[in-house]
C-alpha cells in the first residue's frame, strides 16, 4: 500500500451517513482484527469493521454465523486460537463470564497465541472477577486487555451508532479509539479497568425493569377496561415514555415478544447485576424482583425464548393478553 490513498468507507443502511476515513500515509496497513463470537450484536459489529475493511479473522461456535462474514471479505478461523493469531486487536462478543473465562482455560487459551503487544477488546457483560482473573494473565503476557461492554441494541449495532462503555488504560484507549468510532458514536472512557462492566450492568438493568413496568402498566389499564394499543399509546405520550414504552410495547401488542435478543441472556444481565450489587453491599429490592421473575420465565419457557416471554408470565397470571386489535 505504500504510497497510496487509503479511503474507507463504513456502509451504513440506507438513509443513515456514512462514516469516512481518508488517509494518505506512505506504507499505511490497516491493523488485523480477530472477531470472536457473531451473535446479535457481535455479528453486525464485525460487519461493520468488514465493511470499514478492516482485514479480519472471525470465529464462532456456529458455522451459519460466520458466512455473511465471509462474503464481506473476512477469514474463517477453525477456532479460537487459530483465530487471534498474528492479530493486533483480539475482539470478543459472548455471552457472559463463563463464556469469557472458558477463554483463558486449558487448549483454547487464546492468550498463549496472542502477540506481545497486542489488545484484547472485550465487548460482552463480564463480571469484575472474569476481569481480573483474565488481566492478570494477559498482564503476564504483556498483552493489553479493554472492557468495553456495548449499549443500544441490535438497531444500533447495525448503524454503527452503539454507546461504547470503556474501562482499562487511557494510553490503549486512545490506541483503539478509530476502531470504536466504526461500530458506535458515543464513545465513553470511564477510567480503570472495569469500569466499563459497572456501567453496563449499571445501565442495563433499567431495560428490565422498565420492561416489567410498562407490562404492569398496561395490563392495569387493560383489566379497568382500556384497548391494550390506546393504553400503550397513553404511556407514550406521558411523562412514563421511555425507550422501552417506544421499542418493546409494539412487540408485546403483537405478540412477537421481540426476537432480537434472548430470555435467557436477559436474565444472565439481571443476575450480573445482583452479583454486582453484592459485592458492593447495595440494597436494590425492585432488581431482586425483576430478577426472579426473569429466572422464573426462563425456567417455565427456555434460555433461547424471546426476552419479552417475562411480560407472558404477568399475562398468564392475570388470564389477560396485551394483544392489539
Amino acid at each position: 500500500m505504500a504510497g497510496h490513498c487509503r479511503f474507507i468507507t463504513n456502509g451504513k443502511p440506507t438513509g443513515l451517513t456514512p462514516l469516512r476515513i481518508d488517509r494518505f500515509e506512505p506504507g499505511f496497513e490497516m491493523k488485523k482484527i480477530a472477531f470472536l463470537g457473531l451473535g446479535n450484536m457481535g455479528g453486525l459489529m464485525a460487519q461493520n469493521l468488514l465493511r470499514a475493511d478492516y482485514p479480519m479473522k472471525v470465529f464462532d461456535i456456529d458455522p451459519d454465523k460466520i458466512r455473511v462474514h465471509l462474503d464481506l471479505g473476512a477469514d474463517e478461523a477453525g477456532s479460537a486460537p487459530e483465530a487471534v493469531q498474528d492479530a493486533d486487536f483480539v475482539m470478543t462478543s459472548l455471552p457472559g463470564p463463563a463464556e469469557l473465562e472458558s477463554l483463558v482455560l486449558g487448549e483454547n487459551n487464546i492468550l498463549n497465541s496472542m502477540k506481545k503487544g497486542s489488545v484484547w477488546i472485550d465487548l460482552s457483560t463480564n463480571n469484575l472477577d472474569v476481569e481480573r482473573k483474565i488481566r492478570k494473565l494477559a498482564d503476564n503476557l504483556k498483552i493489553h486487555t479493554l472492557d468495553a461492554p456495548v449499549t443500544g441494541g441490535t438497531e444500533a449495532a447495525e448503524s454503527g451508532t452503539l454507546c461504547v462503555l470503556v474501562g482499562g488504560e487511557e494510553k490503549i484507549f486512545h490506541e483503539c479509539r478509530e476502531i470504536f468510532e466504526v461500530i458506535g458514536k458515543d464513545i465513553k472512557y470511564l477510567g480503570d479497568h472495569g469500569a466499563g462492566y459497572v456501567a453496563k450492568i449499571a445501565q442495563v438493568i433499567l431495560c428490565y425493569l422498565h420492561s416489567v413496568a410498562l407490562s404492569e402498566a398496561m395490563m392495569l389499564g387493560v383489566k379497568g377496561g382500556l384497548k391494550p394499543e390506546m393504553m400503550l399509546d397513553i404511556i407514550q405520550n406521558s411523562t412514563g415514555r421511555s425507550y422501552v414504552s417506544d421499542r418493546y410495547g409494539p412487540p408485546i401488542l403483537s405478540g412477537s415478544y421481540d426476537p432480537g435478543f434472548a430470555l435467557g441472556l436477559a436474565h444472565k444481565d439481571m443476575k450480573l447485576s445482583m452479583e454486582l450489587a453484592r459485592s458492593l453491599d447495595a440494597e436494590l429490592p425492585m432488581c431482586e424482583m425483576v430478577e426472579d421473575l426473569y429466572k422464573r420465565a426462563v425456567e417455565k419457557y427456555g434460555f433461547d425464548q424471546n426476552h419479552l416471554m417475562a411480560v407472558k408470565l404477568l399475562e398468564e397470571a392475570n388470564q389477560t393478553f396485551l394483544r392489539g386489535s
